[in-house]
């Protein structure tokens, strides 16, 4: 696909399990630019995992690791940001995003995300009893947050084409 180019960045929110990773990945690959993901960002800069590294230091220490990524990568112009699914809990993430970037929220219902991570025993949040429970309840603390995107995509069904398609629309009409 030849695109025109693109000004703004495509900044991808959504929660854990939402389909941001791969969706970003398909993006960048039919789009032809370069795409970057803060989570990996943070794991590449820290040589450990985001599960190590809110074991060994904490979330708050992690949460300011992603705020220093988010600062780096809305300087930059026409990429795809993949952003953790905890991103917008700081208000300032969300605003330096979206000076420079289109935001996409990549909505899953709890039912499907819980689906889709309960067996990704590499996911911090659900390391512990009643993850379902706990799933709905941060859902639905973050819910709100997500609702201030620019637009909001299903990403519910099992494949992503339907969500990139609808991506490329907005961003290329």
């Amino acid at each position: 696909m030849t695109s025109k180019k693109l000004i703004k960045n495509i900044v991808l929110i959504g929660f854990m399990g939402s389909g941001k990773t791969m969706i970003a990945k398909a993006l960048a690959k039919k789009l032809k630019i370069e795409r970057f993901s803060i989570d990996e960002m943070i794991e590449e800069e820290q040589n450990r995992s985001v599960a190590q590294i809110i074991t060994e230091k904490g979330w708050p220490y992690f949460r300011r690791l992603e705020h220093q990524m988010v600062k780096k990568l809305s300087r930059k112009k026409g990429v795809i940001i993949d952003c953790g699914g905890g991103v917008v809990l700081k208000a300032q993430n969300f605003e330096l995003l979206k000076k420079n970037g289109i935001i996409f929220y990549l909505k899953a219902t709890p039912q499907v995300i819980y689906r889709r991570i309960k067996d990704d025993k590499t996911r911090p949040l659900f390391n512990g009893p009643h993850p379902q429970a706990r799933l709905k309840a941060i859902f639905k603390e973050r819910l709100p947050l997500y609702n201030q995107a620019d637009y909001t995509i299903d990403a519910s069904e099992a494949s992503i084409d339907g969500p990139v398609a609808e991506i490329l629309k907005k961003v290329l009409a």
